[in-house]
């Protein structure tokens, strides 16, 4: 809320927020009346993009085939006899009911509902502040154990800030009578960022209060830049305090209507959201960052408040005429979070907030600095520099004793032989079914493992922040004394076999398949430091790959799990095709341009990053395994985002130069490896390679990612060093 003493800037600032929201939320009339309408006849599954969908079931744990066959089920109960259910009745658990909640078909719920709930509002407190020009409220609510989240209308400044507080319990007790507030200290001085496009400002908060009091007691929620928290259709819930008011609980009564790039839309028939608060769905994760009413107005424009007149901050937002609530994406803010140009303590504070909850924070544990990381370990940066690090490397032991590796080769713990044909498989060294205290040891370890890869990745993306992302001195001087060896000029059977040599030699470190730690971190960023599909050219933030990449490992892991909790005497075959479909129904973020059903997914080819690009599962799965070709008036028809496919081939809709110079670095690296399949890259398509690479010149993303990956695990890609040798390159001696 806004008072009539905080008026002038303020105001300016606020009415302008409220006229933008206006005109997003009337300029998506046309999509949001259509999502309307397909909620109201299909259901909420059908109204937001599939790839969305999917990503929410999987959130839930949960898939499409569960929720058609809910869906499937008849409104009235049906008979014992002749019964058409598709589920079994013993099927119908909480996950079914909470599956059942989001389609709107039973508002039933677990009771553990209400407990997150109120351990989530406990992080929630109203922001006062007294300032010289005056005073106002606002909700704000904890990130992480020291930063405060609220809007840049609430406090817009630094000096802002400083005059303001954060009370907790300023609300009513179980038996109706107001709890005793307990009030914190905002300090600035600390930490401030704010941004005011996106309208948020994270700052930090005491530690203490001056009775004693500890911050720690209030908890905060973690924030999770991941897509799968919500979908058009779900309703989601705001813990607020409205007006300035006490605490108050706005339960279900926002439906998303509609999801912008930046901004999320939500309607109800009761009353806006206050500013500053967290949206929440059924989970009790933070979705969005409440931060405006979509106005009614006149003709003119203008806001209009509840009695038809002109509205005024200074009237309140209760007094607001107002169609929808507007709020900013999570993802969005964190986006944002991250980019910011930190050091020392606020750096460190903002690591904070990006760690998953339960993380120890550093010095406590957790992942040692760059500066503490040993040379050539895993590192991103160019020679000679401190490398960014990952976590030590971990050993998951889960029951029926098998040992399933997690994390990647370091120089003192070699990988995967070369030579070697067989895939890397957990062991089995034990078949008696395990107590119920071990089993649970043992899903404690897989979900510890996971923490440590998320917090490795993370820490990773931090570090790379205050990175220069590519100096073009330093690498050319690097690849000068990489090639200094190689005869540019000799025969191009003797140009292919030196490369390949040169490639071998120098791929030192082998890194594992896990392109949550390094791919999206850093090595496929582009310059404005986002990742984009190499098919659809869709972009995402790193953080919101690395949080679905590592959900996804972690389900992978914990369905390995179950699987050989069922199956005691499984032999490896059985335990690598139950793997493969693991894989298959929990897909990773990232393509391989040169598939790895060519090569029997074997190491050091499925986790070399020189072939390995962020890639969403929709594209990958798409092209398939599927060789590239060249599709005569590929302009003019009619295709997919991903690109167009057919028996014959498949080309994409970008980044054809950079998946070109990627499979002929394989070509070169791995000669034999593929090519002896029917459905593998043919000789012939060569030439489509070669005209890819001509027409596609190399860019600095790509310049990026070859000092990058060079830095990590050696070896360079000779086409991006050198373009002109891809005429030289006598390539027939690469095909079996």
């Amino acid at each position: 809320m806004i008072t009539a003493e905080h008026v002038s800037q303020a105001e300016t600032d606020y009415l302008a927020q409220l006229e933008k929201a206006a005109r997003r939320f009337d300029n998506r009339a046309a999509q949001r009346e259509e999502t309307l309408q397909t909620i109201e006849s299909r259901g909420v599954l059908y109204a937001d993009e599939p790839a969305r969908v999917k990503k929410r079931l999987a959130r839930l744990n949960a898939d499409w085939s569960l929720a058609k066959a809910i869906e499937q089920i008849p409104t009235e109960p049906a008979t014992t006899t002749g019964s058409t259910l598709p589920l079994s009745p013993e099927a119908f658990g909480a996950d079914v009911l909470g599956l059942e909640r989001l389609m709107g078909r039973n508002n039933l719920t677990g009771v553990a509902f209400l407990e997150g709930g109120y351990l989530a509002a406990r992080s929630i407190g109203r922001v006062c502040v007294r300032s010289p020009e005056g005073g106002h409220y606002g909700t704000g609510f904890m990130v992480s154990p020291s930063l405060l989240m609220t809007n840049n209308h609430v406090l817009r400044s630094l000096e802002e800030a400083s005059h303001a507080v954060v009370e907790f319990n300023f609300q009513a007790g179980v038996d109706g009578r107001p709890l005793d507030p307990v009030t914190f200290k905002i300090e600035p001085q600390n930490f401030f960022a704010t941004d005011r496009d996106l309208d948020f400002t994270v700052v930090a908060v005491a530690e203490r209060n001056q009775q004693g009091a500890r911050l720690a007691d209030f908890d905060w929620l973690p924030l999770d830049g991941a897509q799968g928290k919500a979908i058009l259709g779900e309703f989601v819930n705001i813990i607020q305090h409205p007006n300035g008011e006490p605490k108050q609980l706005a339960l279900r009564e926002n439906q998303i209507v509609d999801l912008l790039d930046r901004f999320v839309h939500y309607a109800t028939d009761t009353a806006p959201g206050s500013s500053g608060s967290p949206v929440f769905n059924d989970q009790w994760e933070v979705v969005a960052l409440h931060h405006s009413a979509v106005p009614k107005t006149d003709a003119d424009g203008r806001p209009l408040a509840v009695d038809g007149t002109p509205w005024r901050p200074g009237m309140g937002e209760h007094r607001l005429a107002w169609k929808a609530n507007e709020g900013v994406r999570i993802s969005r803010v964190l986006q944002a979070l991250s980019r910011f140009t930190l050091t020392g303590n606020a750096a460190r504070l903002r690591d904070e907030l990006f760690q998953p909850p339960g993380t120890p924070p550093r010095g406590e544990g957790a992942p040692q600095t760059a500066a503490a990381a040993r040379p050539g370990a895993d590192g991103f940066g160019p020679a000679g520099s401190a490398p960014l690090t990952s976590a030590t490397a971990v050993g998951l032991t889960v029951p029926l004793r098998i040992t399933v590796g997690v994390d990647m080769p370091t120089p003192d713990r070699p990988g995967p032989d070369r030579t070697s044909g067989a895939r890397s498989l957990p062991t089995v060294t034990s078949a008696a079914v395990l107590p119920r205290a071990e089993r649970a040891a043992g899903s404690s370890a897989v979900a510890d493992a996971a923490e440590q890869d998320l917090a490795a990745a993370l820490l990773n993306l931090r570090l790379g922040e205050t990175r220069a992302y590519y100096v073009r001195e330093d690498d050319r001087a690097a690849r000068d004394a990489y090639y200094a060896d190689i005869d540019a000029d000799s025969d191009g059977e003797t140009l292919r076999r030196a490369l390949t040599a040169l490639l071998e030699e120098t791929h030192g470190p082998r890194p594992s398949y896990k392109p949550a730690r390094m791919l999206y971190p850093w090595v496929d960023l582009h310059p404005d430091r986002l990742l984009r599909s190499v098919y659809s050219g869709k972009t995402f933030t790193a953080e919101e790959l690395i949080h679905a990449d590592a959900a996804a490992e972690a389900a992978r892991l914990r369905g390995l799990q179950e699987f050989l909790l069922r199956e005691a005497a499984a032999g490896t075959d059985v335990i690598a095709a139950e793997l493969d479909a693991l894989e298959a129904a929990l897909p990773f973020n990232c393509e391989h341009v040169v598939p790895q059903s060519w090569f029997a997914k074997r190491e050091p080819m499925r986790g070399d990053l020189h072939h390995l690009f962020a890639c969403e599962p929709e594209c990958n799965s798409f092209r398939g395994n599927i060789p590239y070709t060249d599709f005569p008036g590929f302009d003019e028809a009619v295709r997919e985002d991903c690109g167009m496919r057919e028996k014959t081939g498949f080309e994409p809709e970008h980044s054809r130069g950079a998946v070109a110079r990627a499979t002929l670095y394989f070509l070169l690296r791995y000669p034999g490896a593929v090519g002896d399949g029917t459905t593998e890259f043919p000789a012939d398509r060569l030439p489509i390679l070669v005209q890819w690479h001509e027409n596609e010149p190399v860019s600095e993303y790509e310049l990026h990612r070859n000092a990058a990956i060079a830095a990590i695990q050696g070896n360079r890609n000779p086409l991006i060093d050198h373009p002109e040798w891809a005429r030289s390159i006598d390539f027939s001696g690469v095909w079996p």
